[in-house]
């Protein structure tokens, strides 16, 4: 049986409180249940806030699950993905790792507001950051770490590396990464990795331009050269700086993704990997619904228009600052240069003919988004042209090379796109 406490910030304050409890047990049949519980003194709480207010609304009850091998979604995107959970693993020596192992050994960065331990009264939060000017040591690190086999010994100067690795590691993704603080705020540092076959930093950075250039909600971004490589700077938007004079403190937002948001798994279920049922569920969820539902089919649009095939429901999420839901900025938008006639996205876009990147497939669920076909019409011809106008001079605007644009470029030539 593993057990833990969950903390949570509370909205546009400082104070964490333990929120509630989950523990999660393995079955005679091998699957494993969650169970968690609100705790009383925190439901009675004034400015008490759910942690999903779908799943795990804030009443009087124990919730169970037996989805994501025992672990709510809500819990579940406030732990690390593939990279940090292969510092973690490197760091402890330890391949069984259980899913509470990597809660309670996730750094304080993680993404959102809830954090987790063994104790009734949650620990002082950690105000230490890795700085923006260690960069070039950060980058070495997590270089050298990729390139590791487990079990292999780590040299002296690797393990002083590792514990700033170590920090600031939890955010989602399988790219070399770690959080970073600068007088602005924090930002995600994502480096340089062993199979990239251009310039991603540039590259991802001119997608982000060109995303805002379609009236999509972007975070603000930069490319830094660091010891020669191009590392992307995205500053995050799950934390806002208190001002205090004299201190470092943020304040935290709730956050889950769009794979919570719709009740899915990453494996099984891919069924319900949806841009249409994400829209009905943004309804529910959302303060401000007409807006998120016409941006969330505007980024469909694009992803589709770049060829960003890797947009499965967890490179989408919903953001808390208040006790209100909102579509989270737009983030990891990369293309993918196929070659073939037709482009398929990681969801569901249309009621035509499922997940496939055509003009009419996008074009036959609009009414879901709240729009009309003269709107979705009007939104994907100004998304195009704005995309096919703009893409090359984006990318070589943040660094990207001839040859890193000839790579990519087949992402843009979509043949099929008005079939």
């Amino acid at each position: 049986m593993e057990k833990c406490f969950v903390y949570i910030q509370l909205p546009q304050t400082l104070e964490t409180v333990v929120c509630g409890r989950f523990e999660r047990e393995r079955l005679s049949s091998g699957d494993y249940v969650g169970r968690f519980i609100y705790g009383r003194s925190y439901r009675t709480r004034q400015n008490a806030v759910e942690i999903d207010p779908i799943h795990l609304p804030l009443v009087e009850r124990q919730f169970d699950t037996l989805a994501l091998n025992g672990i709510f979604g809500a819990l579940r995107d406030s732990g690390p993905d593939a990279w940090g959970r292969r510092v973690i693993e490197h760091a402890m020596g330890r391949l069984d790792l259980g899913e509470v192992d990597y809660l309670l050994n996730s750094p304080h960065d993680r993404a959102g507001a809830l954090s987790f331990g063994l104790n009734e009264v949650p620990p002082p939060p950690n105000r230490s950051f890795n700085k923006t000017i260690q960069l070039e040591t950060l980058l070495k690190a997590a270089t050298e770490l990729e390139s590791l086999e487990f079990g292999a010994p780590l040299s002296a100067e690797l393990r002083q590396l590792q514990q700033l690795v170590d920090t600031g590691t939890s955010m989602g993704g399988a790219r070399p990464k770690n959080v970073v603080e600068d007088d602005s705020g924090l930002w995600l540092a994502k480096f340089p990795s062993k199979s990239d076959r251009w310039n991603n930093a540039a590259v991802e950075a001119g997608m982000l331009s060109l995303a805002s250039q379609c009236d999509i909600r972007t975070p603000p971004f930069r490319v830094q050269n660091v010891a020669g490589a191009s590392v992307l700077l995205i500053q995050r938007f799950d934390r806002q700086k208190t001002g205090a004079p004299g201190k470092t403190d943020y304040f935290r937002s709730r956050m889950v993704s769009a794979l919570t948001v719709l009740g899915g798994d990453e494996t099984a279920n891919r069924e319900r990997w949806s841009y249409l049922d994400l829209s009905d569920e943004i309804r529910r969820w959302s303060e401000k619904p007409v807006l998120d539902r016409a941006e969330l089919f505007r980024r469909m649009v694009f992803n589709a228009l770049v060829t960003n095939n890797d947009d499965h429901p967890r490179n989408h999420a919903l953001l808390a600052n208040t006790a209100r839901w909102r579509l989270s900025p737009v983030y990891d938008v990369t293309p993918s240069p196929v070659h073939s006639h037709e482009r398929d996205l990681a969801m569901i876009s249309g009621t035509q003919s499922g997940r496939r990147a055509t003009k009419s497939n996008l074009l036959s669920g609009s009414a879901r988004f709240g729009l009309t076909i003269e709107e979705a019409s009007a939104t994907i011809d100004k998304l195009r042209a704005i995309v096919a106008r703009n893409w090359e001079a984006a990318v070589r605007h943040h660094g990207a090379t001839p040859a890193d644009c000839a790579t990519i470029q087949p992402a843009f030539a979509i043949p099929g796109f008005d079939d």
